[in-house]
């Protein structure tokens, strides 16, 4: 009879941490799984956080339009230079700037009705999307972070 209180091993020369070694492997594996679905959700995600979201915003007159606010205004396109178009309305007029997309001043026409939606910054509005009187819409992307403050932003 034994001494001491070790159990006997069941198996003769079996190594006793043999079950305990495949269940960390198959574990490890599992994690690792885990984190490749992870990871790969994260990408998704990732990629669908690039398309921007368009809330929808109720057309304001443009000159009820504050600094750093998102807005939507409505009006006629005034006149065209490249990226950029003056849109006008009963109350006043703004600049808005379409990005690179915009650079060949094919985005509107002159003397169109649309309605951009973006955010107003310094004096013109950042054009997020652009809604023709046809129903279709122009999606720019999200605005750029806003300017810093200062004499340079």
């Amino acid at each position: 009879m034994p001494s001491d209180n070790k159990p006997a091993d069941p198996v003769p020369g079996a190594r006793p941490s043999g079950g305990i070694h495949r269940r960390r492997r198959v574990a490890l594996a599992a994690a690792l799984v885990g984190a490749a679905a992870i990871g790969a959700g994260a990408t998704a995600v990732a990629q669908h956080g690039r398309r921007p979201v368009l809330v929808a915003l109720t057309p304001a007159p443009v000159a009820a339009m504050r600094d750093g606010d998102a807005v939507a205004v409505k009006g006629q396109v005034a006149e065209i230079y490249g990226n950029k178009f003056i849109l006008a309305d009963d109350s006043g007029r703004t600049l808005v700037e379409t990005g690179p997309r915009g650079d060949r001043g094919t985005m509107v026409d002159k003397s169109e009705t649309v309605t951009v939606q973006g955010r107003f910054e310094r004096g013109f509005v950042h054009a997020m999307a652009i809604q023709h009187g046809d129903g279709h819409t122009v999606i720019l992307g999200p605005p750029g972070p806003p300017p810093p403050p200062g004499p340079l932003g």
